[in-house]
């Protein structure tokens, strides 16, 4: 049975200003752990804050040394802008380029973390339908599926150096605070919301409370390496999120965007993220006795919004 950390732990975080690791960060903390953070500014406290600047492979190696664990969780946005040639480069190095120098410099460290927990993503499965995938499920195709085959290759250097290796596949993250719900919100709450294309694209997501309680989990235990998906149990079409949301806040979904519109005005950015879509099953956390506190999409959706 998988429980969260209860022994003290040491633990340095990439990207703890984003939604996820905020919210990491501040479970850790608050736990009786110590996080450092690595930042790219000069750091303000040598005990919490590591210099690095992964586009110019700077980072203080030695900062690292000792510590229990290591998360990156950094990257720049695959949703903020259409994928031109340049955008695709952009999202591609800031993973695979900062994957590689942190997974390089915990092989060269006398002292590595014992764990390495990067980021992935569901996007590893491509558009897959109605199929059940697990973590033993084959890659798809498209730029996602390479780059989170890319992104999870990054992690080898620490792999062979006999650290543990955790490439934890993120579903869609449920926040009211960040995120895509975040950004639906507004429109949904004045009626403005509806299902995008046709669909029945499935949606895999997890509550932003269980991912924290699953990598706490995961840092906790050492039974657990390679790819781990983190989503909910529950994965629903783009048409269930759609009512289930409209339902609890009380408005209508009626205005269903056509995937024709989407493919215009957003490219091949907008039909993967939004017309496409994958069915992912948390097979490992779930034989390994993770329990989770929002399995079903109504009471995720209705936790988060009550903290809004």
């Amino acid at each position: 049975m998988m429980t969260e950390a209860s022994r003290s732990l040491r633990v340095a975080i990439g990207g703890a200003s984003g939604l996820v690791g905020t919210a990491l960060t501040a479970a850790l903390t608050t736990g009786g752990h110590e996080v450092a953070r690595l930042v790219r500014r000069p750091p303000r406290s040598v005990s919490n804050e590591i210099h690095w600047d992964p586009a110019h492979g700077e980072l203080d190696t030695a900062a690292l040394e000792g510590f229990d664990a290591l998360v990156h969780l950094g990257g720049v946005s695959i949703a903020s802008r259409r994928w031109s040639a340049t955008a695709k480069q952009a999202i591609h190095d800031s993973r695979i380029g900062s994957t590689r120098l942190l997974s390089q410099t915990l092989a060269r460290l006398q002292r590595p973390p014992r764990t390495f927990l990067c980021a992935s993503a569901t996007g590893y499965y491509g558009n897959r339908g109605d199929e059940r995938l697990t973590e033993d499920s084959p890659p798809g195709t498209g730029f996602l599926p390479e780059l989170c085959q890319a992104w999870e290759a990054a992690t080898d250097g620490a792999r062979q150096a006999g650290v543990r290796v955790v490439n934890l596949r993120l579903g869609l993250v449920l926040s009211a605070g960040g995120g895509v719900l975040a950004k639906m919100l507004p429109a949904f709450r004045k009626g403005l919301g509806g299902a995008i294309g046709n669909g029945r694209q499935y949606m895999s997501w997890i509550a932003l409370t269980d991912l924290v309680r699953a990598v706490q989990t995961l840092l906790a235990t050492d039974v657990i390496a390679g790819p781990v998906n983190a989503v909910a149990p529950n994965p629903v079409t783009n048409r269930a999120f759609t009512r289930t949301l409209g339902r609890i806040l009380q408005r209508p979904t009626l205005l269903s965007p056509p995937g024709f519109l989407i493919r215009a005005l957003l490219g091949e950015m907008g039909r993967t993220l939004l017309l496409e879509g994958n069915r992912v099953q948390p097979a490992r956390l779930q034989q390994a006795g993770f329990s989770f506190r929002y399995p079903e999409l109504d009471g995720a959706l209705r936790a988060e919004l009550s903290r809004s």
